[in-house]
């Protein structure tokens, strides 16, 4: 192989008699695109184009990596990766090198091993910090690649002060990099997964840092606060802020009444934190550990994920019912989901004009604070400043979520406290607790009741299919025509999806739906909210009703602040958790929960999108129309 020709250069399409005798002969070898690769004595056939590290992994061989991660776009930056290539005259790194012709390599040569013995001690020398101290103490991958090659003493020295200040600036994530190793995943996750676009690789040389527009703190920049920099981070420089010990001080007050509710999506990921496999729902034992932890009272955030769709499906309805039938040209359509507090602040950054066409509805944890500090302290007679709400959510933003000035309508901070999944299992570890041998129990009454429709918020689509389940059957009067309620067509991983609903018959309040059919569509992570965007501003979403936006990849159970590490794989065994356990459920239609029913029936009386409802749960004012079922009489 001629090592001076571009990597991946091919001549095997050329005329035959313009090629060599050599590339001649290759083309009995690159038989189908399949290409023969020794590795460390082992043989496979990989198509061409594959990486030395892909074809080790098919080989059960591991390589290490540092700059390398699943979702991200290759960068080749750390080295850590390093084989030894017949032929050539240096290491290459593995992550990036391409197989276009039959090569033999070798893993673990001693040229190999001395290699990466030196590259990790050069990333240490430059890494300050205390490891007992930091955030990522035993699931940190720098530590854990200077465990595994011995790294025991500083060959090249180590600096012994900080030479950078923290980043606290945010309410979601924080920032020192004094730990950073210059992967550049951050950048990588924020520009290419994300297309948001906060951080870059500033500088040259051994000047080179990871920086914000003109290095300003994360509060000044158009950060949307998602923390997917965080779980993709191999360090301890990024981390989520946590209000662990705030939450500790609570519970320990005894004049305060401590609630917490959990989201679906922590209940399928945390059990990770504990040497569970990914995917396996921990609600019950959960619920268990909450209450020995010291919390008065711990809720369902279903409940709410159920009272936003009732709310959030009413306020569609009434759109179409204004563009349709009272013919307002001012009505936005499509009308996207407002749940996701990443994608909020995303279009708040990016397309502001935008803004009527998102649901002036508030998220299902700012609808249970607001509902706790109002109808639940008048029920159980408590003094709403007595309460302290916390939430667990599988996001970051959720932090920034409860800092927001309009998510204060009771009188009082909606929601005190947002722990991430990674926080609540160093809480959890505090106290002694191993969560997989807890016996279950259930939530508390009267908050603890959600159905499988809010259940399924946490995977992409969930959002859309719960929207679909009651809206379809308060306009018709039947069930969606879909086996066993699963909307399959917005189900999946792909980046967007569409579905289109035919309404062959409506009820009479509903008639002029009759003969349409609904379209919706679905994004997750903001690089495809971007595309949704753009096609709206190019006027080309104009016969689409609905859409849900997530902007975490995979939706919640993808969340910046689910356990590390994240990946493709991960992300599916957390969806398939969440379904399985929404159909073990007796109620999986939102309208049908009989805790919502209560609350229509005895506080927001005016029922949804009235009034109150507007005042407590939704962050403007829209004209309130007739409540569509029969929450309210019932």
């Amino acid at each position: 192989m001629d090592s001076k020709k571009p990597f991946g250069q091919d001549t095997s399409r050329a005329p035959v008699s313009q090629r060599t005798s050599r590339a001649v002969e290759q083309d009995d070898k690159v038989l189908g695109n399949l290409v023969k690769v020794v590795i460390d004595d082992m043989e496979i056939k990989v198509p061409l184009g594959t990486t030395l590290l892909e074809a080790a992994r098919k080989l059960n061989i591991k390589i290490p990596t540092l700059c390398q991660h699943d979702d991200l776009c290759l960068a080749g930056v750390c080295r850590v990766c390093v084989v030894e290539v017949e032929g050539q005259r240096t290491l290459q790194a593995s992550c990036s090198y391409p197989v276009f012709n039959p090569m033999k390599v070798w893993t673990y040569s001693p040229k190999v091993r001395r290699a990466r013995r030196n590259i990790i001690q050069l990333l240490l020398r430059n890494h300050y910090g205390e490891c007992y101290s930091c955030a990522r103490n035993n699931n940190c991958e720098l530590q854990s690649l200077a465990k595994e090659y011995g790294v025991t003493t500083y060959k090249f020295g180590h600096i012994d002060k900080s030479r950078y200040d923290k980043d606290q600036s945010s309410y979601s994530v924080e920032r020192d990099m004094n730990k950073c190793v210059l992967c550049r995943r951050c950048v990588r996750t924020c520009i290419d997964l994300q297309e948001v676009g906060v951080l870059e690789a500033a500088h040259r040389g051994s000047s080179t840092k990871i920086e914000t527009y003109q290095d300003r703190p994360l509060n000044e920049v158009v950060c949307i606060n998602c923390g997917q920099c965080i779980n993709r981070c191999p360090t301890g420089a990024l981390k989520a802020k946590d209000p662990a010990q705030d939450v500790w001080d609570a519970i320990d007050d005894p004049t305060k009444h401590v609630i917490i509710q959990t989201a679906p999506s922590p209940r399928a990921a945390i059990g990770e934190a504990f040497g569970l496999p990914a995917g396996t729902s921990v609600t019950k034992k959960l619920n268990t550990a909450l209450k020995r932890m010291g919390f008065d009272k711990v809720f369902d955030t279903n409940f709410t994920a159920d009272l936003t769709i009732v709310e959030e499906g009413t306020e569609l309805l009434l759109r179409l019912k204004k563009a349709l039938v009272e013919k307002d040209k001012s009505v936005a359509l499509p009308q996207f989901t407002s749940c996701s507090p990443g994608w909020v602040k995303f279009i708040e950054h990016f397309y502001p004009e935008k803004l009527n066409h998102v649901s002036s509805a508030k998220s299902p944890q700012q609808m249970f604070g607001a509902i706790v500090k109002t109808w639940y302290a008048k029920k159980h007679k408590i003094d709403a400043k007595n309460i302290v709400s916390v939430s667990l959510m599988p996001c970051s933003a959720k932090k920034f979520e409860c800092e927001r000035p309009e998510m204060n309508d009771s009188g009082f901070k909606d929601v005190d406290y947002a722990l991430t999944t990674r926080e609540l299992a160093g809480m959890i570890k505090e106290c002694g607790i191993d969560l997989p041998k807890l016996p279950e129990s259930d939530f508390d009454d009267p908050l603890g009741i959600g159905t499988g429709a809010a259940l399924i918020f946490g995977a992409t689509g969930g959002v859309m299919e719960a929207a679909i389940r009651t809206a379809y059957e308060l306009v018709t009067g039947q069930e969606v025509p879909f086996d066993k309620l699963r909307i399959i067509p917005v189900r999946g991983m792909e980046g967007i999806r569409k579905a289109e609903l035919p309404i062959k018959k409506a009820k009479d309040e509903w008639k002029f739906l009759e003969g349409a059919t609904l379209k919706v569509m679905v994004g997750h992570g903001t690089a495809n909210a971007k595309k949704i965007m753009d096609l709206l501003c190019e006027g080309k979403l104009s016969d689409y009703h609905f859409v849900e936006i997530m902007a975490c990849p995979g939706g919640c159970l993808g969340g910046g602040g689910q356990p590390i590490p994240t990946s493709p794989e991960i992300r599916e065994a957390r969806a398939k958790a969440i379904y399985a356990e929404e159909e073990s459920l007796s109620i999986r239609k939102s309208h049908e929960n009989p805790i919502v029913k209560t609350i229509y029936k005895e506080f927001l009386t005016e029922g949804p999108c009235g009034h109150l409802s507007h005042k407590l749960l939704h962050t403007s004012y829209t004209p309130r129309g007739k409540w569509i079922g029969k929450l309210k009489k019932k």
